[in-house]
């Protein structure tokens, strides 16, 4: 790699490989700063951006926005912030600030957002340029690679479990980033957490167990009980009818992916009783400084797998296949060694 460049994994159609290529070394902006970047989560949302299930935006893109890095250049008009100083990059990577939303206290449902590897560059590469409004200060020491998966499964996760409420008893349908840090998260709060895997993966069932999780089994096994509510991270519209059957009356049903396979039909007496389905979109900055305000108090450990950052295509191709247990993360530079 040249002193002037820097080395991305780029996405310049759906549903083709990234392509490793160099490109020029970015400048920042106004407000803008540059990261040396030390670790990339690899998000199912990745995916849904690679897969063509979010729209193409018809140009090329390099993905990844689970993003921690170390500031190298500063653009005019950042505060509070100095070359070298440890920072986290989430998906929310610009908002308008002036739609109603924006307004009112929900940037996360900004008219004209921003997106950090959707519509703006993100982190599967060696540098990446970031709004520094929309980042969050980490600690100074620390594996970035544990740290990579808390910047969207571990934000969205948070945004989850809030909208759930005060669930005593919370199911879980999908153990894989998100779901392996809420559980934690869940678990040390004194919630009961029951974990739902696909069927037959006795290696995830485990995992989940090994978290706290008072149960764990297939997404088409009864729970001892029924629950308060339940969160649903995999991406499977037939989860949602199977969900709300094992949640009480005046419980609630938490949607949490970007993107799902259409909902089947199914029978009103699911949803009757009060029972609430709801949607998680994006988050908020508040968000994220709640969330790791709460999180430097809780021992959360990360599962992760290191990869190196020219093999992007084949961290996707784990977590599509589902042969992960917790999260990918993608390392531009230092050696490889996996939890």
């Amino acid at each position: 790699m040249g002193a002037w460049t820097m080395q991305a994994m780029e996405l310049r159609a759906p549903r083709t490989p990234l392509i490793c290529c160099e490109r020029a070394l970015p400048e920042p902006g106004p407000g803008e700063m540059r990261l040396r970047v030390g670790a990339c989560g690899v998000c199912r949302t990745d995916l849904h951006v690679v897969d063509g299930d979010l729209p193409f935006l018809g140009r090329s893109i390099i993905p990844g926005h689970e993003i921690v890095g170390r500031i190298e250049a500063l653009g005019p008009g950042v505060a509070g912030l100095a070359i070298g100083d440890r920072v986290g990059v989430p998906w929310l990577g610009h908002t308008c600030g002036h739609c109603a939303y924006c307004r009112s206290g929900r940037e996360n449902l900004c008219d004209h957002p921003l997106f950090t590897g959707y519509s703006r560059d993100g982190g599967y590469a060696s540098h990446v340029i970031a709004d520094h409004r929309f980042c969050f200060a980490l600690p100074a020491e620390g594996d970035d690679a544990a740290a990579a998966p808390l910047l969207c499964a571990g934000l969205i996760g948070y945004r989850c479990l809030a909208k759930a409420g005060a669930a005593e008893t919370l199911g879980i349908f999908g153990f894989g980033g998100a779901g392996h840090i809420l559980a934690q998260v869940a678990h040390q709060q004194g919630r009961k957490v029951f974990a739902f895997t696909r069927s037959g993966d006795r290696a995830a069932q485990e995992f989940a167990r090994s978290l706290g999780c008072e149960w764990a089994g297939g997404s088409d096994e009864a729970p001892p009980g029924l629950l308060d509510a339940a969160i649903i991270f995999a991406p499977v519209g037939a989860l949602v009818p199977l969900a709300l059957s094992r949640i009480r009356k005046g419980g609630r049903l938490v949607c949490g992916g970007i993107h799902m396979s259409d909902i089947p039909s199914f029978a009103y007496d699911l949803l009757w009783g009060e029972r609430e389905l709801v949607s998680v979109a994006n988050l908020t900055r508040r968000d994220g400084e709640d969330f790791f305000n709460l999180v430097a108090h809780l021992p959360i450990h990360t599962s992760v797998v290191r990869y190196r950052l020219g093999e992007a295509n084949q961290a996707l191709a784990d977590l599509r296949d589902g042969r992960l247990q917790g999260a990918a993360v993608l390392i531009p530079y230092t050696r490889l060694h996996n939890d």
